[in-house]
């Protein structure tokens, strides 16, 4: 379980804070769990998310279970640095889909006494890190990784495998496209893709 750090009162800096997984693991819903609870404490909260993200609302951060929070769409996180003014907690969903200066954008923050908690995918589709992620890892105070239930065995998934026919690395979807797998399903499927291609190529 995740807690805060309450502890010094006193000092002036603020955390990073990651939440990371596949698809269908409860990232942005745990996001905005704890960005609610802060706004319940009466804390200044910011929340963006990258302007490419449409796939349930232009603005709103909303999870798979249509739970919703109002947030700020920007192109790049150079636009979280000019945006996020006067705040106590800033919420990041989707951060694998932003530029690598969105790492140096959450730091910052951090260290002007921001709370900043940034949910996205760890690995891509190919099984790779996924963009600034690891680097948002590796600064983050703490590190909260959820998992999905395989689809295939039941188990604990954390690979997004992708279901279609599309090698684009950014490809928005959902239980079309994607399915959550564990580590043995994803591979087994891996390995009937890869003699699908060679028969096909035959």
């Amino acid at each position: 379980m995740f807690l805060e750090n309450t502890v010094n009162h006193t000092e002036q800096f603020g955390w990073i804070e990651v939440i990371c997984g596949s698809m269908f693991s409860g990232k942005t819903e745990e996001l905005i769990r704890r960005l609610k609870r802060a706004q319940f404490a009466k804390q200044k909260v910011e929340i963006f998310k990258p302007l490419v993200d449409v796939r349930y609302d232009d603005e709103k951060v909303v999870s798979h279970d249509s739970n919703e929070i109002r947030s700020t769409p920007v192109p790049s996180s150079a636009n979280i640095r000019i945006l996020a003014n006067d705040v106590e907690v800033v919420g990041i969903d989707e951060a694998q889909f932003f530029d690598d200066e969105i790492v140096s954008v959450c730091n910052d923050l951090a260290n002007r006494g921001v709370r900043v908690i940034v949910a996205g995918l760890d690995m891509d589709f190919k099984g790779n890190p996924f963009g600034p992620m690891p680097a948002l890892m590796a600064t983050a105070e703490y590190v909260t990784k959820v998992h999905a239930v395989c689809t295939k065995t039941g188990n604990l998934a954390h690979f997004s495998h992708r279901i279609v026919d599309n090698d684009n690395l950014v490809l928005l979807g959902e239980v079309q496209e994607y399915e959550p797998l564990s580590r043995a399903a994803y591979y087994k499927e891996l390995q009937k893709e890869n003699l699908e291609k060679k028969e096909n190529e035959l």
